[in-house]
């Protein structure tokens, strides 16, 4: 079975790396840490290495003992949480360089690109996924890997309203309260908390927010000006796709983030309904999941916002036909 293939060669490795995608969020940073804690529970001390770690999630327990580079050469092992593809893992280059590798994921556009991969897209979040592999294992899910896991689960479904919650996510999280995890402060802490950064940003997005196409696309962008305007740190772009899906009759939520390379924009994309936002960043070389999902497109914002906008009425209108 593949959870045992894994815990051989949890065993075998003398040096552990940890990774996630690009602009890490909850349930990537929630990932990195509970395993991080779980593996020093059989004995382990592996690395995690996050280049823009959000000070949102800083009361996560091991957040200080993140790393954002260390010698590439010397791990016998890395394993990749939450990421679908290698070219959006931070840290590729440990990933490539390791004697093996894992890829532990919930993203159905992940193309397996672990030696050992286990991959469940029906999980609502990877650290759901680390729920059950903590208890194959037999490790005890304690507070500190509690919080790690709930905040994970919590901030990728939104506070548990996505469709992909199960009757499942609602049972850990009981049992999480039993041992005395704090769920209503995790909760405020992630979903419930902006940063006064965050807060410019969001007063710029909504001046510039367009309802397209008959109130079915909310369209807003910022750029590294406005950026550097507010004194923005990482993560501080977080939660700003949510708000134009929160207008009664939008389908689809985009938002544009100028990346460092002037050039290129960072979309992302929310769906309410039928529209598979996972499809469209396909096309753009991206992906995530079907009400969720991202890319990097180059050009200005105008051509982008083209360019996007096009992909996204194309498939506007195949319900329009089936309908």
């Amino acid at each position: 079975m593949t959870l045992d293939t894994i815990m051989e060669e949890i065993k075998k490795a003398n040096s552990i790396i940890l990774l996630a995608h690009e602009s890490p969020d909850g349930d990537a940073i929630g990932s990195l840490l509970g395993m991080k804690l779980a593996l020093q529970k059989l004995g382990k001390n592996p690395d995690v290495i996050i280049r823009e770690f959000p000070k949102i999630f800083s009361f996560l327990p091991e957040s200080d003992e993140v790393k954002e580079d260390t010698d590439v050469e010397k791990y016998d092992l890395a394993i990749s949480l939450d990421c679908a593809d290698l070219k959006r893992l931070v840290g590729s280059e440990y990933f490539e360089k390791a004697k093996k590798t894992i890829v532990i994921d919930h993203h159905s556009s992940n193309n397996m690109y672990g030696d050992i991969n286990f991959v469940n897209p029906v999980a609502p979040a990877c650290c759901e996924i680390l729920a059950g592999v903590f208890s194959y294992f037999n490790i005890d899910i304690d507070v500190e890997i509690g919080t790690c896991i709930l905040t994970g689960i919590i901030t990728d479904t939104g506070g548990f309203k996505y469709q992909g919650v199960t009757a499942e996510t609602f049972e850990f999280t009981a049992e999480l309260l039993r041992k005395g995890v704090n769920v209503s402060e995790i909760y405020q802490k992630v979903l419930e908390t902006r940063t006064k950064a965050n807060f410019e940003l969001l007063k710029r997005i909504l001046k510039r927010m367009e309802i397209l196409e008959e109130g079915k696309i909310a369209f807003t962008y910022i750029t590294n000006q406005d950026e550097k305007e507010v004194n923005a740190e990482a993560g501080d772009h977080e939660g700003l796709v949510e708000i134009g899906r929160e207008v009664e009759g939008v389908e689809i939520s985009i938002f544009l983030r100028q990346k460092d390379n002037e050039s290129k924009y960072k979309v992302s994309m929310r769906s309410t309904n039928s529209i598979n936002v996972s499809d469209i960043c396909y096309i753009f070389g991206g992906g995530g999941h079907p009400k969720a999902a991202g890319c990097l497109i180059s050009g200005n914002i105008e051509q982008v916002k083209e360019k996007i906008i096009k992909e996204v009425k194309k498939e506007l209108d195949k319900i329009k036909v089936d309908l």
